[in-house]
């Protein structure tokens, strides 16, 4: 058969085209998008010296080179059937070509990256359908952090999910929580749901943001254990406001070492002479910070002041520790406002009035109050990639052509 040379050197460039493309936007587009996103880190010891280290965590990719191959794999499954044949290449455009570009699970986690769970991303899809039908971003953080809590009722308390495997992982899970993963994951969704950012990659991007020092995975000793290092941390990127002392506040008083007092608790520091050093250098620094809470029998009296989805730690007397327990502020159907979270007691409930509650916590003094902020100012991977192709549509209203 004769052959056209026209055709093989349209080929020839298309594919050229499309390499600098997908090499481009791997190398540098999402990495830079990336580091435009403000969300910060987070896992404390709250409930931590009361729970067992159990339960799965999820399934892991290990090594670089897995990684990209799975990632690889994944991304061209996802491009039509005909987008690798040569003489059907001409005819991808640019907006399916960073659609897809756009879904490859890119991740920085790389000291101990975590495979998605089909069962935690076909919830995450269900919940986000339910945000578009709700019109939830539409409605103020508070509200939008109540809505997508409400989603989780029922759902199992479970103990030591972070804590699992011997290195740190970015553990995800929307089956079962602790006090703490239950807050982190609500947050990482509602945030995205109120920039219309739908992505799950995006979601995992924001829970390592939130639970770890300037947001990134680095061992054990890079996540933010104590919850006053979590909003501290967390406010430095403006994810959450500590707005106790606007409350009235009053400072605890107390120095923060629980952990490192109790060092035969946790394994990783047992095993790990460094990592308890760095646990220790970390306390230290909380040494220089002072933490305020409300008094249990001052809670009600800033209940006006107080908005659904403000996050709730409950303080402690518990020598060496600041917090021991976290959830949302609720408002119920009444009015009347309580607290969602996840409870030792066994699943996501709702404690109808929050003050009550907290009255009840064995060892609890009051509470630290923080609000969540609205990423409206960062934009995301989605909105970025949508405001890229316009540009490139503004150049090239056609398909690849060359």
């Amino acid at each position: 058969m004769k052959q056209n040379p026209l055709r093989n050197m349209r080929n020839f460039w298309s594919l050229a085209v499309l390499g600098f493309a997908i090499a481009g936007v791997n190398n540098f587009l999402i990495p830079h998008v990336l580091a435009f996103q403000s969300q910060a880190a987070a896992g404390s010891i709250v409930d931590r010296q009361t729970e067992q280290r159990s339960a799965d965590a999820a399934t892991e990719l290990t090594g670089k080179s897995e990684h990209r191959e799975a990632t690889n794999k994944q991304t061209l499954s996802s491009l039509p059937s005909p987008f690798w044949d040569l003489n059907n290449l001409a005819e991808i455009s640019y907006s399916q070509l960073l659609e897809v570009l756009a879904r490859r699970p890119e991740s920085n986690n790389t000291p101990g990256e975590t495979a998605a769970q089909p069962e935690d991303i076909a919830r995450f899809d269900k919940i986000i359908q339910y945000a578009k039908k709700q019109n939830l971003p539409d409605r103020p953080i508070g509200e939008i952090i109540q809505a997508i809590g409400d989603n989780f009722l029922g759902q199992p308390y479970a103990e030591g999910l972070l804590d699992k495997s011997d290195a740190e992982k970015l553990i995800v899970t929307l089956n079962k929580f602790d006090c703490v993963l239950f807050v982190e994951t609500v947050l990482a969704i509602s945030r995205g749901v109120a920039v219309k950012d739908y992505d799950y990659q995006n979601f995992v991007n924001r829970l390592e943001q939130q639970r770890y020092v300037n947001g990134k995975i680095n061992g054990y000793c890079s996540r933010l254990h104590y919850f006053s290092e979590w909003i501290n941390d967390n406010q430095k990127r403006q994810t959450v406001e500590n707005i106790t002392t606007q409350l009235g506040g009053v400072p605890m008083n107390k120095t923060l070492n629980f952990m490192s007092q109790h060092r035969s608790s946790y394994p990783q520091m047992v095993k790990d002479e460094a990592t308890y050093q760095c646990i220790v250098n970390q306390e230290a620094d909380l040494a220089k910070t002072i933490v305020n809470y409300i008094p249990t029998n001052r809670i009600k009296s800033v209940y006006s002041q107080l908005k659904p989805g403000d996050i709730v730690a409950v303080a402690t007397d518990v020598k060496g520790l600041d917090v021991t327990h976290t959830g949302f502020v609720y408002r119920n159907a009444d009015g009347n406002l309580g607290l969602i979270h996840a409870s030792p007691a066994g699943a996501v409930t709702v404690a109808y009035d929050l003050q009550t509650y907290i009255s009840r916590v064995e060892s609890a003094i009051g509470i630290v109050v923080a609000r969540a902020k609205p990423p409206n100012q960062i934009g995301s991977i989605v909105r970025t990639s949508v405001r890229i192709h316009e540009g490139l549509k503004s150049e090239r209203s056609n398909p690849i052509e060359v």
